[in-house]
C-alpha cells in the first residue's frame, strides 16, 4: 500500500484512503469515536493537575516531586511514542486505540486507590503509556475519517481535542474535589465509566488504516518507527518550534499553574486551581474554533504574536502580584496557544502520506511531550530553590525567547511558501 501518487488529496494536503483496499469505513461514527478518545484522554490527564494541591498536603510533597509526578506522564508517554507510535500503520487503529483505552482504565483505577506517591508514580506511568500508544492512531484516524464536505476539520478536531480536554478536566476535577464527596477518587472513577463507553465505540467502528494487518500478515511488537521524510525535514523543524512552546505553556500551567494561581489570589478552594488550567484551555478552545477556515501558517503567526502577548501580561502579574493582570494574561495566553497549535499542526499534518501519517504525527508528539516534561520538571526544581515567583518570571522569559524565533521562522516560511505559489 506504498502506492499512493495516484489518489486524490484534500484541501488539506492528506490523502483518503479506504482500508486495506476494502470499503471505506463509516466516517461519521468513527471519526467522532476516535475523537471522543481524544478529548477523554487529554481530560483524564489535566485531572491530577487539580489535585495536585491536595496530593501535596496530604502527604507532604514538595513541588519538585510533584512536577516529577507529572513530567512521569510525559516520559511514559514518549516511551509509548518511541516503541508503539507507528504501530497502527500496520496493526490498524482499532485494536491500538483499544489496548490504549484498556490502559486508560488500569490508570484510572490506581489513581483512585492512591494511597501515596509510590501509587501516583504508578498511575501515571500507566497513564503515560496508554495515551502514547493511543496518540499515533487517533492522530491519524481523525485525519482519515474526517468528512469528505469538511476535510479541514481532522486537523482542527487533532488541535481542538487536547484542549477541550484539558480545560474539562481541570474545571471538571476542581469542582469535585471542592463539592463532592471522596475528592481523591471520584474523578477517577467517573472517568473509568467514560473510559469503558469510548472502548465500546472503538469495538464497533471501522478500520481506517491503509496498511492495516490482514489475515496472514505478521507484525512485530519491537520499536516501530517515526520519523519525518528527508524532503519536508527542514519545513517540520520550523513548525516544530511552535509545538515546542505551546506545550512548553502547557507543562508549566498543567504541574505549577494552579500553585501560582491559588499564590495570586490568596485562595484556598481547590476550585481555583482547576478554573486556571480551564480559563488556559477554554481560551485556546475558543480562538481555534474562531480561526478553523484561516490559512495554517497565518494560523500560526497569529498564535505565536498570542503568546508574546499572553507572556508578557503574565510577566507584568508576576512582577505587580495581580491576580486580574494574571487571569487577563492567561486567557490571552490560551488563545495564542491554540491558535499556534492549530495552525503548525493543520500544516505539518499535510506532510506525510498515508501509510506513514502514524510516524509524523508520534514525532510531532515526541517533540511536544519532551517540551511539557523537561522545562516542567526544571522548573519544580527550581521552584525549590528560588521560589515559585522567581522561577516562572524566568520560566516566561525563556518561553517568550523560543516563541520569538519561531514568529520570525514562520514568517519565513510563509513568505517562501507564497514566493513558490502554494497557500500557507
Amino acid at each position: 500500500m506504498r502506492a499512493v501518487a495516484h489518489l486524490p488529496k484534500t484541501t488539506t494536503g492528506v490523502t483518503v484512503h479506504p482500508a486495506g483496499g476494502a470499503a471505506a469505513p463509516s466516517r461519521g461514527s468513527g471519526f467522532w469515536v476516535i475523537g471522543a478518545v481524544l478529548v477523554l484522554l487529554m481530560l483524564s490527564s489535566s485531572v491530577p493537575s487539580a489535585l495536585y494541591v491536595l496530593y501535596q498536603q496530604k502527604w507532604d510533597l514538595s513541588a519538585g516531586v510533584i512536577t516529577v509526578v507529572f513530567a512521569l506522564y510525559a516520559v511514559t508517554v514518549l516511551g509509548g511514542l518511541l516503541l508503539f507510535g507507528s504501530l497502527s500503520d500496520t496493526l490498524g487503529r482499532r485494536p491500538v486505540l483499544g489496548a490504549g483505552l484498556v490502559l486508560a482504565i488500569v490508570s484510572m483505577a490506581l489513581f483512585a486507590g492512591a494511597q501515596g506517591l509510590g501509587w501516583l508514580l504508578a498511575a501515571r506511568a500507566v497513564q503515560g503509556l496508554a495515551v502514547g500508544l493511543a496518540t499515533g492512531a487517533m492522530g491519524a484516524g481523525l485525519l482519515e475519517l474526517a468528512p469528505r464536505s469538511r476535510p479541514a476539520l481532522g486537523a482542527q478536531v487533532n488541535s481542538a481535542g487536547p484542549t477541550v480536554g484539558i480545560g474539562l478536566g481541570g474545571l471538571g476535577a476542581g469542582l469535585l474535589v471542592q463539592y463532592g464527596p471522596a475528592p481523591t477518587a471520584l474523578s477517577y472513577l467517573l472517568l473509568i465509566g467514560a473510559f469503558a463507553l469510548a472502548l465500546i465505540g472503538v469495538v464497533r467502528m471501522g478500520e481506517s488504516a491503509p496498511g492495516a494487518a490482514r489475515p496472514g500478515r505478521g507484525f512485530s511488537l519491537s520499536p516501530h518507527r517515526i520519523g519525518v521524510p528527508a524532503p519536508v525535514r527542514r519545513r517540520f523543524a520550523v513548525l516544530v518550534l511552535t509545538i515546542v512552546a505551546v506545550w512548553s505553556v502547557g507543562g508549566f500551567y498543567l504541574s505549577l499553574g494552579p500553585h501560582l494561581a491559588l499564590s495570586l489570589l490568596q485562595s484556598t478552594n481547590y476550585l481555583v486551581g482547576g478554573a486556571t488550567v480551564a480559563l488556559l484551555a477554554g481560551a485556546a478552545t475558543t480562538a481555534q474554533l474562531f480561526l478553523g477556515r484561516t490559512e495554517a501558517l497565518r494560523t500560526a503567526v497569529l498564535g505565536l504574536c498570542g503568546l508574546l502577548a499572553g507572556l508578557a501580561l503574565v510577566l507584568l502579574a508576576l512582577g505587580a502580584r495581580s491576580a486580574a493582570v494574571f487571569l487577563i494574561g492567561t486567557a490571552v495566553l490560551g488563545a495564542g496557544w491554540g491558535a499556534a497549535f492549530l495552525g503548525s499542526f493543520r500544516a505539518l499534518s499535510a506532510l506525510a502520506e498515508p501509510a506513514h501519517r502514524g510516524e509524523l504525527t508520534a514525532a510531532v508528539y515526541v517533540f511536544a511531550y519532551l517540551a511539557m516534561s523537561v522545562p516542567a520538571v526544571l522548573a519544580g526544581l527550581l521552584t525549590n530553590i528560588h521560589g515559585l515567583h522567581r522561577t516562572s518570571v524566568g520560566f516566561m522569559t525563556a518561553v517568550a525567547a523560543v516563541c520569538a524565533v519561531a514568529l520570525w521562522m514562520t514568517l519565513r516560511l510563509a513568505a517562501r511558501t507564497r514566493a513558490e505559489g502554494n497557500t500557507p
